[in-house]
């Protein structure tokens, strides 16, 4: 029997796709990953890892939750094949572009000639683009209906972005990825805002050593995903938007560190498959709650 809730993550890679030898055991897909409330299906972030999951999902009407429109975000949203199914219904949203820009007419930036050769009017689904300002509910009939409450947090990253809460039949999941963290305390709202989630996904490009390097990119690291989810007593800390240049030695390496941390935690990779039945089961330094698939 399927559990009512699941996470599977198709990519979780940041900034560019990196596939090779390298990234093997974890995957070089940018971020997507899909979210299964009963028979509804959520997907956070249109990657390139949207694409794999097209050549799966069986479902005709689902949701498109973006944490903003960075091109690693949405590079695989013209290659959703569903788009051209003309029986699908697919909804999107995004929560950080108001008032300047709206949605829709950034997705037609990408999907217009010379840069694809397809435009918005081509596709043959039913899709509608629906904007909003980060801190509001995503409010729809179709998540009422379903008993889903999605809650949204504005994120410090150069352009905006936004974090996205999901709770459904008692259980939660909280998206954080792509989002710059003050060194000098924990962001007060933000832990607020993942307090006691199941599964805490977060920005874990980089790492403390290195920080200092790259502020201003927008990112943070592994070792403040773990500060964070201990903070907020949560269920499960998942590093997620790997580094391009962390390849599976250098995740191998982190996931040893975090073996000998009390939080439970792990590292997102492709195929990995989170359910809150098996969550609090067990501590593990990579497998918590998790199979692979």
């Amino acid at each position: 029997m399927q559990p009512d809730f699941t996470i599977k993550f198709w990519g979780v890679r940041g900034s560019v796709p990196t596939p090779g030898k390298a990234t093997l055991a974890y995957g070089g897909n940018t971020s997507c990953v899909e979210v299964r409330c009963g028979e509804q299906v959520i997907i956070l972030d249109a990657g390139t890892g949207i694409y794999p999951l097209s050549q799966e999902l069986k479902a005709k009407d689902f949701d498109i939750l973006l944490s903003h429109t960075h091109i690693d975000h949405i590079m695989g949203f013209p290659f959703l094949s569903q788009l051209y199914d003309e029986y699908c219904r697919i909804r999107v949203w995004a929560g950080h572009l108001l008032p300047q820009l709206m949605l829709e007419s950034v997705m037609r930036r990408i999907m217009s000639p010379p840069v694809f050769p397809l435009k918005l009017e081509d596709l043959k689904a039913g899709v509608s683009f629906h904007d909003f300002h980060a801190g509001e509910d995503v409010l729809t009939p179709k998540f009422t209906r379903a008993g889903i409450r999605v809650r949204t947090l504005p994120l410090s990253h150069p352009d905006k972005a936004t974090a996205y809460r999901i709770e459904y039949a008692g259980h939660s999941i909280c998206y954080v990825t792509d989002v710059e963290h003050r060194t000098d305390k924990l962001d007060a709202a933000l832990i607020r805002f993942i307090n006691k989630t199941d599964f805490f996904i977060y920005d874990s490009m980089f790492d403390d050593a290195q920080f200092e390097t790259y502020k201003g990119w927008g990112h943070s690291t592994w070792q403040h995903a773990m500060r964070l989810g201990e903070a907020a007593e949560v269920g499960t800390v998942v590093l997620f938007h790997h580094d391009p240049a962390a390849g599976d030695g250098t995740l191998d390496e982190r996931k040893k560190a975090l073996s000998k941390m009390k939080q439970p935690s792990c590292i997102a990779q492709e195929g990995l498959v989170l359910t809150p039945q098996t969550a609090h089961s067990r501590k593990s330094s990579g497998a918590t709650g998790l199979r692979g698939g």
